[in-house]
């Protein structure tokens, strides 16, 4: 599994991220064994956030990393400042979701970590220095945005470089094979797939800032499980809302012919095709066996053509 080392940290992360979504405490053993796979086959970083399963993702990480004295050799991707009725892109907020998920995960830094939802309603300005104080106090090593648009990110850059404080070097909007039609989790979702990506994708390329690439399989679309069939069965409702369009289906289709021509699988032709792209993207992928983790971390080694990566879009 490639590594590699990001702004703020010394530590390496695999190229692959797990998303952490199905892992939790009601399940523990099964999702200890699921991390244990993972870092067995070389993935050491985790996608979590503050919202996920009640907070029971985060718990059974941190419980899992204190059991295996593991710490050190994790990277830890957490999220915080999701809605929750009401806008929580503050200071106070902010604060306040960070010291539960360090309280959750055991630990006393996240490697890196986002804001889970932005509010452009709201000054970049206390944001950026309230991100700052946690990272002087040493409870965060990077910091950044998940579905916080290029623009945004640059604003809030522009206001760190003007008082000399440290930008936000990570981000993470959905991309992937599939387009992300629609918003899967309602307003405030978003993509640099498709079309509507493409100054997203520019921007990304040219300050050469790591995405953590969610939904990079289309929450299932291209998982190899998936046809025109059965897909209302297969698919939950944010994918069936964001991507079971007639865009994807033919890139489903063109991912699966490619696949038995080069003799690998639907999930591997569609990240293949990600680590292809100019950007410096991590997708992140929720496996969900030992099986699926192997084939997962075989992708690193598969390597797709310009024209093999067009047909996929374009047939």
């Amino acid at each position: 599994m490639k590594t590699v080392k990001l702004p703020g940290n010394d530590k390496p992360l695999s190229q692959i991220v797990m998303g952490t979504m199905i892992i939790g405490l009601k399940n523990y053993e099964q999702s200890a064994k699921l991390l244990d796979d993972a870092m067995q086959v070389g993935i050491n970083s985790f996608d979590i956030a503050y919202v996920y399963g009640g907070g029971d993702s985060e718990r059974a990480v941190g419980r899992w990393m204190e059991e295996r004295k593991n710490r050190e050799q994790v990277y830890i991707i957490t999220k915080g400042a999701h809605p929750d009725g009401r806008s929580k892109v503050n200071p106070a907020d902010i604060t306040a979701d960070l010291t539960e998920s360090l309280n959750r995960l055991r630990t006393d830094y996240i490697d890196a970590y986002l804001l889970h939802r932005d509010d452009p309603e709201k000054d970049v300005g206390p944001i950026m220095d309230i991100l700052q104080s946690h990272l002087e106090a040493g409870r965060i090593r990077a910091f950044g945005g998940s579905n916080w648009t290029h623009e945004r990110i640059a604003e809030a850059n522009m206001y760190a470089s003007a008082k000399k404080q440290t930008q936000m070097t990570v981000s993470s909007p959905n991309y992937g094979l599939c387009e992300q039609v629609e918003d899967p989790w309602g307003p405030g979702c978003v993509t640099i797939s498709g079309e509507i990506g493409k100054a997203g994708r520019a921007f990304y390329q040219g300050t050469g800032m790591p995405v953590f690439a969610y939904s990079s399989l289309g929450r299932g679309m291209l998982s190899g499980k998936t046809t025109r069939e059965n897909y209302r069965e297969v698919l939950d409702g944010a994918a069936l809302k964001a991507y079971a369009h007639e865009v994807n289906f033919a890139r489903l289709e063109r991912a699966g012919q490619l696949a038995l021509e080069k003799g690998f699988s639907i999930p591997q032709i569609a990240l293949a095709y990600l680590l292809a792209q100019p950007l410096n993207v991590f997708p992140i992928v929720g496996a969900a066996s030992e099986k699926e983790l192997a084939e997962t971390a075989a992708v690193v080694d598969i390597s797709l053509t310009a024209g093999e990566c067009a047909r996929l879009e374009n047939g």
